[in-house]
């Protein structure tokens, strides 16, 4: 059994995210989304950690905030938070596809 420390670091990554949008800008609504996703992302890198093809919550996390983050994105074009965020998502979500499409080992 191994430790899924990319879906752990990208969980810290968005709840640190969401402190630091309530720290500086006073933002509820970031805190609660940090929170929410950081928890989901977490929960989805635990249950990689027990069996490497349960990839599905965190794959539809990473897809959600992929989609929330590219949009804001695309609307603000700046790089701190939404595009850092929709890129790390985008690299998770191509991350886990790649998982997919593996051939499933024998244990």
């Amino acid at each position: 059994m191994s430790v899924d420390w990319v879906g752990y670091g990208y969980a810290a990554l968005i709840a640190s995210g969401g402190v630091v949008g309530y720290v500086k800008a006073g933002s509820v609504p970031s805190l609660a989304a940090g929170a929410l996703f950081g928890g989901l992302a977490g929960l989805g890198a635990y249950q990689i950690s027990n069996d490497p093809n349960n990839i599905w919550v965190s794959l539809a996390t990473s897809g959600a905030l992929t989609g929330i983050m590219g949009k804001r994105f695309y609307a603000s074009r700046k790089l701190m938070p939404a595009g850092l965020m929709a890129g790390a998502s985008l690299l998770m979500v191509g991350k886990l596809s790649l998982a997919l499409f593996q051939k499933p080992q024998s244990t």
